[in-house]
């Protein structure tokens, strides 16, 4: 059986509101890519917080993923990590 890749991306949003739309249109251009997506942020009440990381966990063409990592480091205001892993 062959290797296959797994690559865990990181990204952490500093302003929620104003990034949202735009990443959200690039999960949509790799969603065959998004084998599982993972939203965290800081909630008190009624109270969100404006920051917070997501964790995507991608499947399919590897060749793919540095595409997705490039697309959101072009959004200002947010970092990117990833992960990658041998199966």
């Amino acid at each position: 059986m062959a290797e296959k890749e797994i690559w865990v991306i990181g990204i952490h949003i500093t302003d929620r509101i104003k990034d949202a739309g735009k990443i959200q249109e690039i999960f949509t251009k790799y969603g065959c890519c998004i084998k599982t997506r993972l939203g965290l942020h800081k909630a008190n009440g009624n109270i969100c917080s404006p920051a917070g990381l997501i964790l995507l966990e991608l499947t399919g063409e590897p060749a793919e993923f540095p595409k997705l990592m490039d697309e959101l480091q072009k959004v200002g205001g947010i970092e990117v990590k990833h992960m990658e892993f041998s199966d």
